[in-house]
């Protein structure tokens, strides 16, 4: 079995003026920047894992055609099993508690709202083109090598989310059956590994055959208390949380509330993962396709609404039975206290919330563990030019989750998700403002491009757009710019990213979505052969490489680390580096930036950003934990 490596794929020459002694097997290229090259081609086979698409499901690839074979209900269905996840009334319950039930359902309808009209256009776009979350932000702005930002980005969302469903599983186990939590923490997270890894296929199946049971036992305590208690709800109005005040209408407890719940903006990437199985739009289906992609696209966030506003209430029930606040915020105790209102034998209510839990985190985490993988594989196929298989990520996926279980993440949900979301709304809007402003004024291209072959590796549209619009919220939500703006940080950066996007595409005139003008033979045949792997793929996926003189698949294209892009040698994030750096320095300096110097530079740069991000991290973590002990050690940290 063999890792798909470019060190099995070819060796290249570059200027040398002694010949190859195998003069047929090597192919010349003519390029301005290397006039000479010769790549000797030498066939790429892949292990069983990647090579097999039911396990793969296209990990790396647009979805092709032929491969979208299952019924526009079958997918809006897979897609729309992903709400299951309890987190939903976990963020209810903690911002009703923290902040009051006005400003509570107030933030609830704003989450909705922003979620809704950001997740339209990207559930459009990657069902009529196929793309997953990651090949669309590559054509949306990003640029090869820019997307994998965005890539590390969703994969933490689906890591992040995966530790706090499987730790909400692990608290029903201990509650049920008196299981340590750190067994309980292994168990949650290894036991979906056996059910993704075969892919969508399975997936599909799972979902499909426990959504009824899911349904029918998530509303039973709800109908209980509403048929048992008709007047719950006008007094839960009346709950104003820890403050303990009047419960009225707060702008900056609202604006904080609203940044919580926001954190789930990346889920439409989950969403994305299966609505890009939609089968092709046509005139016969257009009604049924529009509608599928609506309901399992940005559709979800109204049952997601629904289930935040479920929390309020269970979280008031547990309140009112003289529970703590810490456990208010804790869905297996809000659903005990739901079915106690279901069976009068507490045996019976606790057996029914264990049941449901399980369901709903083994839902939730499959979509979690399949999303993550395909993340991961991204992210690591352009940092190390090698996929071993999308089966690998999940289990990494999940080793992640189980050390953020350990470090007890869910204790800190408001913390982690306050600061998660200034980024993570930074990047879907980015991603929003090419698709819905640029493209329609002209800014980008129309359509979607993906292949590495025809794209910058950098695009500063989209990357640009989304660090500036990061570090205005950051520093807004950080309160460098007061109260109010750390409120509402989450929607500076919303609203910066949607101006800051087509500023900076009119100001580069679109130069840098298109490397060079993709390739087109004729007759476009609709399935071409990969000159490296010789499999056969449709022309969608397929990419004229000069280097080896044919076609060559956009998996194979991905993972070639020889070329040193010939095809593009402008468009390499190294080019690209200098000309910044001449850009932004002094003439005087320009001699010196050649080779060693300017990569020099481009590392001191990347490693000095992170080290910034974790001080910064570990500074906020701790002025979070000591300013309400010692306003002492606090001034001490700030000075």
């Amino acid at each position: 079995m063999i890792i798909a490596s470019n060190q099995f794929v070819h060796i290249t020459y570059y200027n040398w003026k002694r010949t190859v002694n195998t003069p047929d097997l090597a192919l010349p290229i003519q390029d301005n920047a290397n006039p000479t090259q010769r790549i000797v081609k030498i066939r790429r086979d892949y292990n069983t894992w990647v090579a097999n698409e039911s396990i793969e499901d296209y990990a790396l690839r647009y979805t092709p055609k032929s491969f979208r074979k299952w019924s526009i209900l079958r997918v809006s269905n897979t897609a729309l099993s992903a709400i299951s996840f309890l987190v939903l009334e976990a963020i209810g319950g903690t911002i009703a508690v923290n902040y009051g039930m006005v400003n509570a359902l107030w933030a609830i309808l704003a989450v909705g709202a922003i979620i809704f009209f950001t997740a339209l256009p990207i559930s459009f776009y990657a069902a009529k083109y196929g793309l997953d979350m990651d090949l669309l932000t590559r054509g949306s702005s990003f640029g090869y090598i820019g997307s994998t930002i965005s890539s590390f980005i969703y994969a933490s969302f689906t890591f992040i989310l995966f530790a706090l469903e499987a730790a909400i599983m692990a608290y029903a186990l201990e509650l049920y059956f008196h299981m340590p939590l750190y067994i309980g923490y292994l168990v949650s997270a290894l036991i979906v590994i056996p059910l993704v890894i075969h892919g969508i296929t399975l997936i599909n199946r799972i979902q499909m055959y426990s959504q009824p049971i899911w349904l029918v036992l998530m509303a039973l305590p709800f109908f209980a208390v509403f048929h048992q208690d008709p007047m719950i709800f006008s007094r839960m109005m009346n709950f104003s949380g820890i403050s303990g005040g009047h419960n009225e209408f707060n702008l900056l407890m609202f604006g904080a509330a609203t940044a919580v719940g926001v954190a789930l903006i990346p889920q439409i990437g989950e969403q994305v993962d299966f609505l890009r199985f939609m089968p092709e739009k046509t005139e016969l289906n257009k009604w049924q396709w529009n509608v599928g992609v609506l309901l399992a696209g940005p559709g979800w966030i109204f049952m997601g609404m629904l289930k935040m506003a479920a929390g309020v209430l269970l979280a008031y029930l547990v309140i009112q039975s003289d529970m703590s606040f810490l456990e208010a915020v804790k869905p297996t105790h809000m659903y005990l206290v739901g079915y106690s209102y279901v069976f009068n034998n507490k045996e019976l209510a606790m057996a029914a919330t264990v049941l449901f839990v399980v369901i709903s985190q083994v839902k939730i985490n499959m979509t979690n563990a399949y999303a993550g993988s395909l993340a991961w594989s991204n992210f690591f196929a352009r940092l190390t030019h090698s996929h071993p298989g999308r089966v690998v990520w999940v289990v990494f996926n999940a080793v992640i989750a189980i050390i953020l279980m350990e470090l007890d993440v869910f204790e800190m949900l408001e913390e982690v998700l306050g600061f998660y979301a200034n980024i993570a709304i930074a990047w879907i809007a980015a991603v929003v403002a090419d698709l819905v402003i640029n493209k329609p004024l002209g800014l980008s291209p129309k359509g979607v491009e993906f292949r590495r072959a025809y794209l910058y590796d950098i695009n500063p549209v989209g990357v640009g757009t989304m660090l500036m619009a990061s570090l205005l919220s950051i520093a807004a939500f950080s309160g460098l710019f007061g109260a109010a703006a750390e409120a509402f940080s989450t929607f500076i950066a919303l609203g910066s990213a949607l101006i800051i996007s087509p500023i900076i595409a009119w100001y580069t005139k679109g130069k840098y979505y298109y490397a060079r003008k993709p390739y087109r033979s004729i007759p476009v045949q609709q399935v071409q052969k990969c000159v490296i792997c010789e499999k056969e793929y449709e022309a969608e996926d397929m990419a004229h490489c000069p280097a080896y003189q044919g076609n060559i698949c956009s998996l194979c294209c991905c993972l070639d680390a020889r070329c040193n892009d010939a095809c593009k040698p402008k468009a390499r994030l190294s080019s690209q580096w200098i000309d910044f750096s001449r850009f932004v320095l002094p003439k005087w300096i320009w001699p010196y930036l050649k080779g060693g110097v300017a990569h020099y530079l481009l590392l001191m740069c990347i490693a000095l950003a992170m080290f910034g991000a974790m001080l910064g991290l570990i500074y906020f973590h701790e002025v979070s934990r000591i300013e309400n002990i010692s306003s002492v050690l606090l001034k001490h940290l700030q000075s």
